[in-house]
C-alpha cells in the first residue's frame, strides 16, 4: 500500500556555496527569489526559496559549520553545488515516520524547526515545519530524501513570491543521473511504495505521488541525448542532476532567461554551470 502521509514531491534542495550570489544568479534567470531565511543555530544554515504551485525550489547554504550540517558540507566538498535532497509533502510527519518504520526504515525524527519571515507588509512572522527523514545511507543514486509538514503554509506560499518573469509554474520532473538507473529507481520505489515505469529512451520514472513531479533516473549519456545542445559540464555521474519545470509561455521564458538559455529537446534549458550545478529545462505547461 502507498504511504498515507507522504503525498508527492514538495521541494528540491539545491545546495550552494554562497547564498547571496546564488540568489542573484537565479533572479537573473527570471525567478522571483524570497528574502534570505536563517535557520536555527543548531542547523547553521540559511535559504532562499523559489515558490511555485504546489511545490518549490530551495537554495540552501551553510552559514556556520555545525554538526547538523556535516552531510551538506560533505556534499559540497565531494560534488560541488547542485541538488542534494528532495523533500516530500508530509500530511503528518509523526505518522509518516511511523509508517516508514513499519516498512523497516529507521526514520529520523520527526523534528520541529522554524525560521523568521518578513511578510510583504513588513510584519514579522515565522515559517514552521515538522520533518522526518529516511536513513541518510538510504539515498538512491546518492540523493537524500525527507518529508516536510508545513505548519504555516501562509508564510511560505506568499502570493507575491509565486509569480516569475520566466513563467515557471511547477515542477514536472526531478532528473537523477546514475550508472544503474533501474537499480536506483527500484530502491526509491521501495522506499516510497510506488511503482516504476520505463520511458521510451530507457530511462526509469518513479511517480512521487498524487499529481506531483516524477523522479526520472537515467545515465548521464541518456540525459545528454535528451538535451543535446546543453553542456552537462560539472554534473556527476551519479546524483541529482536537473529539474524540469512547467512554464506558462516558453517565449517569455526564453526572453527572461536571456543569454543563459538554449533551446534543446523541445525545452528552454539552462546548463548546470549557469544554475549552480542544476540543469533546468522549461517545458510548456
Amino acid at each position: 500500500m502507498a504511504l498515507k502521509n507522504v503525498i508527492g514531491i514538495d521541494h528540491a534542495v539545491v545546495v550552494v556555496r554562497d547564498l547571496d550570489k546564488a540568489a542573484e544568479n537565479w533572479k537573473r534567470l527570471g525567478f522571483t527569489v524570497s528574502p534570505r531565511g536563517t535557520h536555527s543555530a543548531k542547523m547553521g544554515s540559511g535559504n532562499n526559496t523559489i515558490m511555485l504551485d504546489p511545490d518549490y525550489m530551495e537554495l540552501l547554504g551553510v552559514l556556520v559549520e555545525t554538526e547538523h550540517n556535516i552531510p551538506t558540507r560533505a556534499f559540497l566538498g565531494k560534488r560541488g553545488e547542485g541538488i542534494e535532497r528532495i523533500a516530500f509533502t508530509a500530511v503528518d510527519s509523526a505518522a509518516g515516520a511511523e509508517e516508514i518504520r513499519g516498512r523497516g526504515y529507521a526514520a529520523l525524527g520527526p523534528t520541529d524547526f522554524e525560521r523568521p519571515v518578513t511578510m510583504p507588509d513588513g510584519t514579522q512572522s515565522a515559517a514552521k515545519f515538522r520533518i522526518f527523514q529516511w536513513p541518510i545511507e538510504q539515498a538512491p543514486a546518492g540523493l537524500r530524501i525527507f518529508a516536510c509538514q508545513h505548519k504555516t503554509r501562509e508564510t511560505v506560499w506568499i502570493p507575491e513570491l509565486t509569480k516569475h518573469a520566466n513563467g515557471a509554474r511547477r515542477l514536472r520532473q526531478v532528473l537523477v543521473v546514475s550508472p544503474e538507473p533501474a537499480k536506483d529507481a527500484a530502491q526509491l520505489a521501495r522506499m516510497i511504495d510506488r511503482d516504476i515505469k520505463t520511458e521510451p529512451d530507457g530511462a526509469v520514472a518513479v511517480p512521487s505521488g498524487s499529481d506531483r513531479a516524477d523522479f526520472v533516473f537515467l545515465t548521464k549519456d541518456q540525459l545528454g541525448r535528451r538535451y543535446p545542445e546543453v553542456s552537462l559540464a560539472g554534473l556527476p555521474e551519479r546524483g541529482g542532476a536537473g529539474l524540469v519545470l512547467a512554464a506558462s509561455d516558453l517565449v517569455a521564458a526564453e526572453k527572461a532567461i536571456g543569454s543563459s538559455g538554449v533551446r534543446s529537446g523541445g525545452a528552454v534549458c539552462v546548463a548546470p554551470a549557469a544554475a549552480n550545478g542544476t540543469l533546468l529545462a522549461f517545458v510548456k505547461a
